[in-house]
């Protein structure tokens, strides 16, 4: 039971990633980089500023663990941070062209393709054990992916790259331990942008004047980045990465449920039966937390 506290950072984060398509769609007409751009741009000012202002003394202990570490310690740190990200700049951008470019439905497939690959990747790269029951989760999961990219192969492909971008992320951030979290992300993001800011200038169109864009840029910033990316990092210090994986399925559920009801896209029995075997893939992968909230909250019911 001391895990539900992670359980919930993770939910959280997903479920507010779930309804990203709300602030994406309105600033469709602007090219992916643009958005990438002000995206980054914002998210690296505002956590520096949180920093400067609240956590300069976290930056200090930050900085002398760093300096503790062995030669090998630190190389492997620095190769975790910069890969992280790396990750993140890639999932961003090809998130962004996908959902204004290809469908809501394409990046919907590639957060249930994702929990897949960080199970894998999380097995063979973190050793991270399995329970038959997981297996039989993962199973299910595999099913209802391929039941989707059934009647169109190239969502499959789009699905395969932002997925795995993003399972490569939750990989390497389960072993980046001994930081700060909100340190971490800061570095995360700021190296992003400093990364894209030579090339803002020269593959930014022209500088966006509507309020509309501005006032989505900010909330895509503040909610739907720097708080579920906190939520996730928060999770994976608690939780398996290939736990963590899972969850994720949360978020395309909530996308594909946006995009039958909200922006009518054209839905099929086949993807509702995909998307039901996908939700029973979810509660058997995590059924052993399941029962221990049950055990641990029946009795009570029972007593009164």
């Amino acid at each position: 039971m001391k895990t539900t506290k992670y359980y919930l950072a993770a939910i959280t984060a997903y479920t507010i990633w779930g309804f990203f398509s709300l602030v994406l769609k309105p600033i469709h007409e602007y090219p992916s980089l643009d958005i990438l751009f002000n995206r980054v741009f914002s998210c690296s000012i505002l956590m520096v500023l949180i920093v400067f202002i609240f956590k300069r003394k976290t930056v200090i202990e930050t900085i002398g663990i760093f300096k503790a570490l062995s030669k090998a310690e630190k190389r492997k740190t620095l190769l975790l941070n910069f890969g992280g990200s790396f990750f993140l700049m890639a999932n961003w951008f090809t998130f962004i062209y996908v959902m204004n470019h290809v469908s809501v439905k394409a990046t919907s497939l590639a957060y249930l393709v994702c929990p897949i690959l960080t199970t894998l990747l999380a097995y063979f790269l973190l050793h991270e054990k399995l329970s038959k029951t997981q297996w039989i989760s993962v199973g299910l999961s595999v099913s209802g992916c391929l039941l989707l990219s059934y009647t169109n192969i190239m969502d499959m492909v789009f699905s395969i790259v932002i997925g795995l971008t993003y399972a490569a992320y939750l990989v390497s951030q389960r072993v980046n331990k001994g930081f700060d979290k909100f340190i971490i992300l800061t570095f995360h993001i700021s190296l992003a942008g400093l990364v894209l800011l030579p090339f803002y200038p020269v593959y930014s169109g022209p500088v966006p004047t509507e309020f509309k864009f501005y006032f989505c840029i900010e909330t895509i910033a503040i909610l739907f980045t720097i708080f579920p990316l906190f939520l996730n990092l928060y999770a994976l210090s608690g939780l398996n990465s290939s736990t963590v994986g899972m969850l994720l399925n949360i978020n395309p559920m909530i996308a594909f449920a946006l995009a039958a009801f909200v922006f009518n896209e054209q839905i099929s029995s086949l993807q509702i039966l995909a998307y039901g075997i996908i939700f029973i893939a979810v509660l058997v992968f995590n059924s052993h937390h399941l029962f221990a909230l049950r055990a641990k909250y029946l009795p009570v019911t029972k007593n009164t």
